[in-house]
């Protein structure tokens, strides 16, 4: 007979017709353990039930007992036989053959033999086709202690999942196929599904994303893009309005600000939309209004900014303060200012820690639940008092109402061997540190060369003017200019300003593409890193401005992603490659070679090269030229069209 097996809710069952002494018995469907009782009793009636020519008919074995998987229908279970009696099932289990029959089954798929021809008695045959069990296929004939039939031989089909495998050898295919699937089986990883959050959502049509906009505050300010950009996507609500009059007063006070509303500014300052960007800045992302999208999203924004313009007050401060000494000690001093793990020490100098943590105490939180915050609130802060202060009022809240003091024991740089300085600085720094008031309140003149004279000033050293008219100045110079369309038409009272800020700019042209390789064991001075060490602050920070500007729906973390796929070295360096102006960079005789032939040394080179020239182009014009170099000069974003070789 076909025995059809089939897998239902983890229990195998069973539906086919058997034919014992040609009677047909119709078994119904059952869990495969139950129909393999079924064939025991069939089975043992073959020995025991006369032969009937006459009964032909197909019989069915009704159920009558509970079909669960647990149950054990031998012990008290009555079938329906042909012969219209009831036989116990009591009469199979007292059988002697029983017990040696369980012991003789196999478990799975048992092949015989052709049977003889002349075998008196019929022999019964039970095939299946079942996949999610391992099979095993063994030929086994049945010994009975005392058979009725000497010929009958019985086969049986049962399935035991955790039975024993036949051993296969080590180069079989299917051994190997198994074990592939045990492998991939235990070490596939479980499929994550992405949060809802995560999952992209139809864009709105052109009507409501109209709408969106045009109510949104970010497009309020025309005459200030960058802090209007700033501004939440939507209104203050009221949950937002309750914070500001509990806490707004208590961080203004803090701060050092006046405690009655910005609203009372005129449209035309900048400070009016202060208590907004304090209230977004005290936000961070474990707070409890931070659900709100237009919250998360303002102080992430916020905080994005805010890194870049610590970064760049403190390195302005540090080149003017210490003019002769190198980038590395000055990024040290940095860290030890405003590191992260620095942060809530100027946070509880300034009686903030209530506003960040109302409901904790900042003492007894652990180092990972307390900085984290902390620095999302100060990086935040500084943003909104950039945008609406400047940089001035930067410097200010930094060393006055946090603190903070250059010259502390901690702040202090590892000590490490310094190259003699023998050459000059400007007399502004000769002989004195500058304080961080003379740093906030110095004023270019009004016939100043530069936009920044005295940082021009502290990264060019005086001694430059010693390479004035040499070969590079001849030779390389001209094609840079032309190149970074130097010099730029500004309107000047007196021509000799311009005479001599052109002269200016070629010394400092120079310096940017003089390589340390060349002259710094002599002079620690003449070479780009002081001006490197500015232009990657600078560029950071217009970056953060364009990005800010040109997403205003963009949350802060996917902002710092596309700002650092941006500025990454290898493209800054790549942008200049392109201009051919790393065939102009400076470097020894002795490692030329190596330079211009390794781009493992050479790369890192024209990166400088190219973070000097911006750090040049903010001290003598400005940042609006830091923003001309990068996106029309050499295109950081990578969207103007290229010539067609």
């Amino acid at each position: 007979m076909q025995l059809l097996l089939m897998l239902r809710n983890g229990v195998v069952y069973a539906t086919q017709t058997v034919t014992v002494h040609r009677q047909k018995y119709l078994i119904p469907e059952l869990p495969f353990c139950h129909t393999f009782y079924y064939l025991l009793h069939l089975i043992h009636l073959s020995h025991k039930t006369p032969q009937n020519p006459a009964s032909r008919n197909t019989k069915t074995l009704p159920p009558s007992f509970d079909a669960k998987p647990n149950s054990n229908p031998i012990s008290h279970t009555p079938f329906l036989i042909s012969s219209n009696s009831l036989i116990n099932a009591q009469l199979l289990t007292s059988t002697p053959h029983f017990h040696s029959l369980l012991m003789e089954l196999s478990s799975s798929f048992i092949h015989f033999p052709n049977p003889s021809t002349s075998s008196p008695c019929n022999h019964y045959s039970f095939s299946s086709s079942f996949s999610p069990f391992p099979i095993q296929i063994h030929t086994k004939t049945l010994k009975f202690a005392n058979p009725t039939c000497p010929y009958h031989r019985i086969f049986a089909v049962a399935v035991d999942p955790q039975g024993p495998q036949q051993e296969l050898p080590k180069n079989s295919p299917q051994r190997l196929l198994r074990e592939l699937a045990e492998r991939k089986r235990g070490t596939a990883p479980k499929k994550k599904f992405p949060p809802k959050k995560f999952i992209l959502r139809p864009p709105l049509d052109d009507k409501r994303l109209a709408e969106r906009f045009l109510n949104s505050p970010q497009l309020s300010l025309k005459a200030f893009p960058l802090l209007s950009s700033c501004l939440p996507s939507s209104r203050l609500n009221n949950a937002d309005k309750t914070w500001m009059d509990e806490y707004l007063l208590e961080a203004k006070q803090a701060l050092g600000y006046p405690l009655e509303p910005s609203e009372n500014f005129g449209d035309d300052n900048p400070a009016k939309q202060f208590d907004t960007l304090l209230y977004l800045a005290f936000q961070h992302p474990t707070s409890e209004r931070t659900r709100a999208r237009h919250v998360r999203s303002g102080h992430t924004r916020l905080l994005f900014l805010g890194q870049y313009v610590l970064e760049l007050a403190l390195a302005e401060f540090f080149l003017q303060r210490y003019p002769r000494e190198s980038p590395g000690p000055m990024r040290e001093r940095v860290y030890a200012l405003i590191g992260k793990k620095h942060l809530p020490k100027w946070i509880k100098a300034a009686s903030l820690q209530n506003l960040v943590f109302p409901f904790d105490d900042m003492d007894k939180l652990k180092r990972m639940e307390r900085e984290p915050p902390v620095k999302s609130v100060f990086w935040a802060l500084f943003g909104a008092i950039y945008l609406c202060f400047g940089m001035p009022e930067v410097y200010r809240v930094l060393f006055e109402v946090f603190g903070m003091d250059p010259e502390a024991e901690d702040c202090q740089p590892r000590e490490r061997r310094q190259l003699e300085d023998v050459d000059y600085v400007s007399v502004e720094f000769e002989g004195k540190k500058l304080s961080w008031q003379e740093v906030a309140a110095y004023k270019p003149p009004e016939d100043a060369l530069f936009a920044h004279p005295r940082l021009f000033r502290a990264c060019v050293p005086p001694g430059m003017h010693r390479f004035r008219g040499n070969i590079w100045d001849y030779e390389s110079r001209p094609q840079v200019m032309r190149a970074l369309g130097y010099p730029l038409k500004l309107e000047d009272r007196i021509p000799d300003i311009t005479k001599a800020r052109n002269i200016e700019l070629g010394l400092g042209l120079q310096l940017c593409f003089l390589h340390p390789s060349k002259h710094k064991f002599e002079h620690p001075r003449f070479c780009y890193e002081r001006l490197e060490y500015l232009g990657q602050k600078i560029q950071d920070l217009v970056m953060a401005e364009r990005l800010l500007m040109k997403h205003l729906d963009a949350p802060g973390l996917w902002l710092q992603e596309r700002h650092r796929r941006t500025l990454m070295n290898k493209f800054c360096g790549r942008y200049l490659r392109d201009k051919h102006l790393h065939r102009f960079v400076i470097y020894a005789e002795e490692v030329q070679e190596k330079y211009e032939h390794n781009r493992k040394m050479r790369n890192p080179a024209t990166t400088a090269v190219q973070q000097s020239l911006h750090g040049l182009s903010y001290a003598v014009y400005g940042k609006p030229d830091v923003r001309r170099l990068m996106f029309e000069v050499f295109d950081f974003e990578q969207i103007q069209p290229k010539a067609v070789a």
